[in-house]
C-alpha cells in the first residue's frame, strides 16, 4: 500500500488526493464526536493507531524489487468503523512518509485511499456481515483477512492506471501488479487476519465494557472469544 515517492504522474496525485479528501473530512467530524461521547475510547483509539502504525511499518521483500506490508486497519475499522480508520490511517502513513521513507507525500493521497479508506470499508462490511453468520472470531478474522487483501487490490488498480501495458492497457497492468504483490501477500493477509482475531481475544476478556460501548461485541460473542 505504500507507492513510494515521486511515483505517481502529477494528474494521478491530484485525482486521489481529491478522492480522499471527503472522507478524510467525515471521519474527522466521526471521531471528534465518539471521542465526545465516549471519552474513554481514547487509549482504545491509541492503540488502534498504534497497531495500524507497527504493522504497516514492517517491510517484507515482494519480487521484482517490491515489497509488501500489513495494513493492521482492520482492528479499528471493526472497533471505531472505516471513517475514524481513515483518519487514523493517514496520519500514520503522514509519519512513515516523514520518519520511515516509507510511502511519501505526493503518493499520501493514493495510498490513503488504498490503506486508509477501501481496506477498511471492506473489512467493514465484512465483519458485519460475517459475524452472525460465522460467528465473532471468524468475522474478525474474515474481516482483517480481506481488509487486507482489498489494499493491495486497490494499489494494484491504482498503480495499472498510472502505467497501463502498451499492449493490454490498464487489465493487463493490473493482472501484472496483482501477481507480482499476492506472492507474499495471501500468506500475509492470513497472518494479519489471525493475529487480529487474538488480540480481539485478549482486549475482550481485559476490557469487554469498552468493546460493547461500540457493539462489537455481547455476551455470546464475549464468550466465544474466550473459548478461541
Amino acid at each position: 500500500m505504500h507507492i513510494m515517492e515521486g511515483f505517481l504522474p502529477l494528474t494521478w496525485v491530484i485525482f486521489w488526493y481529491c478522492l480522499s479528501a471527503p472522507f478524510i473530512i467525515y471521519g474527522v467530524w466521526r471521531l471528534k464526536k465518539i471521542t465526545e461521547e465516549h471519552p474513554d475510547s481514547k487509549p482504545m483509539l491509541a492503540m488502534a493507531g498504534a497497531f495500524a502504525f507497527v504493522l504497516s511499518s514492517l517491510k517484507i521483500p515482494s519480487v521484482t524489487g517490491s515489497s509488501s506490508h500489513p495494513t493492521g486497519t482492520g482492528f479499528g475499522a471493526i472497533v471505531f468503523g472505516p471513517a475514524v480508520t481513515s483518519v487514523m490511517s493517514v496520519i500514520v502513513l503522514l509519519y512513515q512518509a516523514l520518519l520511515l521513507a516509507h510511502g511519501g507525500i505526493t503518493t499520501l493521497g493514493a495510498n490513503t485511499f488504498s490503506m486508509g479508506i477501501v481496506g477498511p470499508i471492506v473489512a467493514y462490511m465484512v465483519y458485519r456481515a460475517l459475524r452472525d453468520i460465522g460467528g465473532f472470531n471468524f468475522a474478525v478474522f474474515a474481516a482483517a483477512t480481506l481488509g487486507d487483501m482489498a489494499t493491495y487490490v486497490t494499489t494494484s488498480f491504482q498503480l495499472a492506471l498510472a502505467f497501463p501495458a502498451p499492449l493490454g492497457g490498464v487489465m493487463k497492468s493490473f493482472i501484472g501488479f496483482m501477481g507480482i504483490f499476492a506472492v507474499t501477500q495471501v500468506p500475509l493477509a492470513l497472518i494479519e487476519g489471525l493475529v487480529t482475531m487474538l488480540i480481539f481475544k485478549y482486549l475482550l476478556e481485559l476490557r469487554p465494557d469498552v468493546f460493547r460501548a461500540f457493539q462489537v461485541s455481547d455476551k455470546v460473542a464475549l464468550e466465544e472469544a474466550k473459548n478461541v
